[in-house]
């Protein structure tokens, strides 16, 4: 069921299997195969994660390209809670590992806040990323575009830049290397700096070798219409003509809950094995919290791994069940 500061209190004694934070791709995947396993389930999700902003979920098997992420958040959300997992909006602010269970607290309410434990056996960690994007005075400005054609996936939308005049905005030249992989879809890009950056000789030499435009003057506004960028004018008022763009700017991850844990991590991604398990036993890490590549496929597939991990621990774990009517049957 679906908890608030209403009726949370009806939980708080409550030990779940499985605690699953995040509610997006991966942390629904999670939890529709807990639910359908016989597990209980808890889902909290802050709200408003990485794939709610995409507008079309281009490359997603047996979706039509147009469908929107958010589309395929609902409609998960809606199958998990028909299989009575419990599902909370709110942002969890840490984990104790207690022993045998896991402690998670919660910041529920933006306003009047409360900050409620529950406890679990397990742990999924599907909390995701959140991409950072310009910093314009006005920031509508940029959310007009973002996850329309100014992209901030190249394995997701490269199709969709193929042969067009491209943007390619960055905060540091080490990611201005991803024009000499953005080229094998456009090679027509012109890279913006925005003025955050101090780019090196030998970074513009290699620009120049591949005929790329460096523009280091900040933005002042994206141009556009109906959602469809056209442009950048700069703060010395002169214009670019694009026709897309990819954000490079890289992305915060949602991991501080897990910073007091004994973890093994690589960079900000959680170093996982085969069915999604971290260095510690009982504590998974699915979608784009975990060393792979970020694309809400995978994400649904890891999921699908946690979840059938954790149940097949607690099935080797528990009693079978008995057909005891027959049991007691007397023998003819």
């Amino acid at each position: 069921m679906k908890l608030s500061k209403k009726n949370l209190e009806q939980r708080l004694d409550h030990i779940y299997d499985a605690i699953v934070v995040g509610g997006g791709a991966g942390g629904l995947s999670a939890g529709i195969y807990l639910q359908r396993y016989r597990l209980s389930s808890l889902v909290v999700e802050k709200g408003r994660g990485r794939s709610f902003w995409m507008q079309d979920l281009r490359n997603y098997l047996g979706l039509p390209p147009d469908t929107p992420g958010r589309t395929l958040l609902q409609q998960g959300q809606q199958h998990y809670l028909s299989l009575d997992g419990d599902y909370l909006m709110g942002f969890v602010e840490e984990v104790r590992d207690e022993g045998d269970v896991f402690a998670v607290k919660i910041k529920v309410g933006k306003q009047e806040s409360i900050y409620p434990v529950f406890r679990s056996r397990y742990l999924i960690a599907a909390s995701g990323i959140i991409d950072y994007l310009p910093k314009l005075e006005e920031m509508q400005n940029v959310y007009d575009y973002a996850g329309y054609n100014l992209h901030v996936c190249l394995i997701c939308d490269g199709y969709e830049m193929v042969d067009k005049k491209c943007g390619l905005f960055v905060n540091t030249e080490s990611a201005i290397n991803t024009a000499f992989v953005l080229n094998w879809f456009t090679p027509y890009i012109t890279v913006f700096t925005q003025g955050l950056c101090e780019v090196g000789a030998e970074m513009r030499q290699k620009l120049q070798d591949h005929g790329f435009p460096l523009v280091e003057t900040p933005i002042q506004k994206f141009l556009g219409h109906d959602h469809e960028m056209t442009g950048v004018e700069l703060t010395d008022g002169s214009t670019v003509e694009l026709e897309t763009g990819l954000v490079a700017m890289g992305s915060h991850y949602y991991n501080e809950y897990l910073k007091e844990l004994d973890l093994e991590w690589q960079g900000s991604n959680l170093v996982t094995d085969s069915m999604c398990r971290t260095s510690h036993p009982r504590i998974f890490a699915v979608g784009d919290l975990k060393v792979g590549i970020n694309q809400v496929s995978v994400a649904v597939a890891d999921g699908t791994l946690a979840a059938t991990a954790i149940w097949r621990e607690i099935r080797r774990a528990s009693p079978p069940r008995r057909w005891e009517e027959r049991l007691a049957s007397p023998k003819s």
